[in-house]
């Protein structure tokens, strides 16, 4: 495929997980990647092995309406993937204002600038299950009311409306993938995904011997992060663009990931774990579990990796991170 032939695809947030996952899979298939980040990108570059130097980094504040104008008119990508967001639902709660910036003003920003600058282009916004708050019904389809019940779900719902307005509106190829939990063994330990399954390298390794974990009993639909960006890259092909749910359709809670993990490594969660009520959150959603099948339908989509194989991939990659010395 020559320069000419070759479709470019903008991905924000490109050095977090699901970025450096849709990175990797864009420049699989012969796209040109530009990789925007509102860290330095050559400090943080998306996890690409070889490949890294094949992604054009750039280092924006999608908070700041001129430059993202600006950025979309230079790189003129055909494909748009908003992955960029403040993502942790516990820090919404102490900073709602950097939630709301980052994750609605951000996704309103690129809306313009795609308006004015790049109407044929197609967008995907990496939108989250907590936009359906503590919803009376379990699973949840795209005919569940939004009712968010935290500041990062509020965030999240503004994002989505915004998306469906200019959809609507200015007959953009715009929309939403309502994604539910998706983890890793690139998910940042601030999440408790992966802060389970360090711990536990930890352990098995002799380095500690407790792990402080919050609400062991909320429950989650939990999914690996490369099966939901190629969904995203399948969205965007849809010649109408449509918000879908996206997840495993299977819930678990933290106590669950917990005896997982540890059994993985031949111990017993209950020697180790301790849950501590300063960790819960104000309002913890129990009954957030996807009804996928529009994705389905619509993608020919399907998770590929099952719960206990995505907490074994976790627990043993962070094993081998412990025993190196990459993390400490």
């Amino acid at each position: 495929m020559s320069q000419s032939e070759r479709r470019t695809a903008l991905i924000t947030g490109a050095t977090g997980q699901d970025g450096s996952y849709l990175a990797e899979l864009l420049l699989g298939r012969g796209y040109r990647v530009v990789a925007a980040s509102r860290r330095d990108a050559a400090a943080h570059r998306p996890r690409l092995g070889d490949r890294t130097d094949a992604v054009e980094s750039v280092t924006i504040d999608l908070s700041d309406p001129e430059k993202v104008r600006d950025l979309v008119a230079r790189q003129a990508p055909e494909e748009i993937y908003h992955l960029a967001a403040a993502s942790r639902v516990d820090a919404s709660w102490s900073q709602p204002m950097e939630a709301l910036v980052h994750n609605a003003g951000s996704t309103a920003n690129l809306l313009e600038a795609i308006r004015r600058e790049q109407p044929k282009a197609r967008m995907v916004v990496a939108s989250s299950c907590e936009i359906f708050g503590r919803p009376e019904r379990s699973p949840q389809s795209e005919q569940t009311t939004i009712a968010p019940a935290s500041p990062y779900g509020v965030s999240k719902a503004a994002a989505f409306w915004m998306t469906s307005i200019y959809r609507e509106s200015h007959g953009l190829h715009v929309s939403s993938a309502i994604m539910y939990n998706h983890e890793s063994p690139r998910r940042s330990d601030a999440f408790v995904s992966r802060k389970i399954s360090l711990g536990v390298a930890r352990i098995a390794c002799g380095q500690e011997h407790a792990l402080t974990l919050g609400n062991l009993d909320a429950r989650r639909d939990w999914g690996f992060a490369g099966d939901y960006v190629e969904a995203l890259a399948r969205m965007v092909q849809l010649e109408r663009p449509r918000d879908l749910v996206l997840g495993t359709g299977a819930s678990y809670s933290v106590r669950d990931f917990c005896e997982h993990a540890f059994a993985f490594v031949g111990l017993d969660y209950r020697a180790h774990v301790r849950a501590d009520r300063a960790l819960f959150r104000p309002v913890d959603p129990t009954s957030l579990v996807a009804d996928a099948r529009l994705a389905h339908t619509a993608l020919g989509w399907s998770p590929t990796v099952t719960f206990p194989a995505l907490v074994e991939m976790m627990v043993s990659a962070d094993l081998e991170r412990v025993r190196s010395g990459a993390v400490i």
